[in-house]
C-alpha cells in the first residue's frame, strides 16, 4: 500500500524535480510545472478546514473544564461577575436549579430563588465569562426534568428533598 506523502516530502520532491530540470538544461516550462504542482499537492494533503470544523474548534477552546455535575433540583451558588465603573466584583446568586437546556457551549441553567417574598429566576450560560464560579450546595431529589411547578408554590411547599447518593 502506498504511503501518503507529507507536505515536507512533496516539497523536497518538487525541489529535486526543479534541480534536475535545471541541470538537464530543459526549458523553463518544466520548472514552472514543477513549481505549480507543489502547492496543490500540499493543499490536498493538509486539507482546508470547513466552517463547521472551525466553529467546533473555537467552541472547544471556550468550554470550561472546572464545572461540577449539575442536576435539576440542586441548590447552587453561582458567582456572577458584576462591572461597576472600572471595578469588577463577584456577586453570589444562590437558588434551586429548575431547568437545564441545550448542551455544549450553549448550556444554560435556570436558577430560582425567593428574594423579599418575590420569586426571581435567572438564566445563566454556564460557559459564559460572566459566570465566575458554580458550586453545588446540596443535591435535590426530584422526579421531573423541569420544576416549573415550583412557581405556583409558596413558603415551605417550595422545598426540595435532599439527595445523599450523588
Amino acid at each position: 500500500m502506498a504511503e501518503t506523502p507529507t507536505p515536507e516530502s512533496t516539497q523536497e520532491d518538487a525541489v529535486s524535480t526543479i534541480d534536475t530540470a535545471v541541470e538537464s538544461g530543459s526549458d523553463t516550462s518544466a520548472v514552472a510545472t514543477a513549481v505549480a504542482e507543489q502547492p496543490a499537492a500540499a493543499k490536498a494533503i493538509t486539507g482546508k478546514l470547513s466552517a463547521q470544523d472551525l466553529i467546533r474548534a473555537f467552541e472547544a477552546e471556550q468550554l470550561k473544564s472546572d464545572l461540577p455535575e449539575i442536576y435539576v433540583g440542586d441548590t447552587v451558588k453561582v458567582g456572577v461577575r458584576i462591572r461597576e465603573g472600572n471595578k469588577e466584583r463577584v456577586q453570589p446568586y444562590e437558588g434551586v436549579v429548575i431547568a437545564k437546556r441545550h448542551g455544549g457551549l450553549n448550556e444554560t441553567i435556570t436558577v430560582r430563588r425567593i428574594f423579599q417574598g418575590v420569586g426571581v429566576e435567572r438564566v445563566f450560560m454556564l460557559h459564559s465569562p460572566q459566570v465566575a464560579s458554580v458550586k453545588v450546595e446540596r443535591r435535590g431529589k426530584v422526579r421531573r426534568a423541569k420544576l416549573f411547578y415550583l412557581r405556583d408554590r409558596v413558603g415551605k411547599a417550595t422545598r426540595v428533598k435532599q439527595r445523599f447518593d450523588r
